[in-house]
C-alpha cells in the first residue's frame, strides 16, 4: 500500500470511529440508503423515535426475527455463521449489530469490500454502544417498505398507529418484512409473511421468558 493510500485508509478509519462515538449520543441524521432512496423516489418517510417510545414487544420481535442471540454475542454470532456455512446459505448469519453497521455507515449489497468494512466496524460499535442503543438505531434506520424507514414511519404506514401502541402481532408483521421490505407487506401479508409473523410472536415471547431480552429491556 502506498503512503497516500495508507494515510487515506487511516483517515477513513479515524473518521468512522469518531462517528461511532458521536452516534452513541447523537442520532444519525441520515444514511446512504435513505439518501439514495430519497433521490430516487423524491423523498422518504422517516421520523426518529427513542427506544422508550417504542413498544417493548417491537424490540423483542425484531430480535426474535433477526438475531435471537443478540444479548449473548459480541457482534458476531459464531454458531449461526457456522450453521450458515454448513448449509451453504447466503443469508441468516448477519447479526443486528452487523446490520446496523451496514445501514448506518455503509451501503447495501454483498461486495467483499463492504463485508470487510462491516467486520471491522462491528466490534467498536459493540464496545461503544449499549445493546439497547444498537437496537434503537437499527429500528430507526431499517427499511420497512419502499421509502418507509424506521419503525415510526412503518407503524403509521401499515397500521395508522404509533410505535408505542403496536400490538404483538403488528410488531411481528413489521419484523417479518425486514429481510425483503420492497417485496413484503405488513398490511397485506402473504401466506408466508403471515406464517413468519406467527413464529415471531412466539419467538418474542420465548426470549422474554428465557432472559434473552435482558440486555435491551428497561
Amino acid at each position: 500500500m502506498t503512503g497516500w493510500a495508507a494515510r487515506f485508509a487511516l483517515g477513513l478509519a479515524a473518521a468512522l470511529l469518531a462517528l461511532i462515538v458521536v452516534y452513541d449520543f447523537v442520532n444519525p441524521p441520515t444514511t446512504y440508503t435513505m439518501w439514495s432512496e430519497g433521490r430516487r423516489l423524491g423523498g422518504i418517510d422517516q421520523e426518529w423515535t427513542d427506544a422508550e417510545d417504542i413498544a417493548p414487544v417491537m424490540l423483542r420481535a425484531a430480535v426474535a426475527a433477526e438475531d435471537a442471540n443478540f444479548c449473548n454475542h459480541w457482534g458476531f454470532d459464531m454458531a449461526a455463521i457456522r450453521q450458515a456455512i454448513d448449509k451453504g446459505a447466503n443469508r441468516g448469519a448477519s447479526t443486528i449489530s452487523q446490520q446496523v453497521v451496514k445501514n448506518v455507515f455503509l451501503w447495501q449489497g454483498r461486495s467483499w469490500p463492504r463485508k470487510a468494512l462491516e467486520a471491522m466496524l462491528t466490534p467498536p460499535v459493540e464496545a461503544i454502544w449499549t445493546k439497547r442503543r444498537i437496537l434503537e438505531i437499527y429500528l430507526n434506520v431499517a427499511e420497512f417498505g419502499e421509502g418507509v424507514f424506521g419503525v415510526n414511519a412503518a407503524a403509521f404506514h401499515y397500521f395508522r398507529t404509533t410505535p408505542d401502541k403496536l400490538s404483538a402481532h403488528q410488531a411481528a408483521l413489521l419484523a417479518a418484512v425486514l429481510p425483503d421490505p420492497k417485496e413484503r407487506s405488513a398490511a397485506k401479508p402473504s401466506r408466508f409473511v403471515s406464517r413468519r409473523a406467527n413464529a415471531i410472536v412466539d419467538g418474542a415471547e420465548t426470549i422474554r421468558r428465557d432472559g434473552r431480552a435482558r440486555c435491551f429491556s428497561d
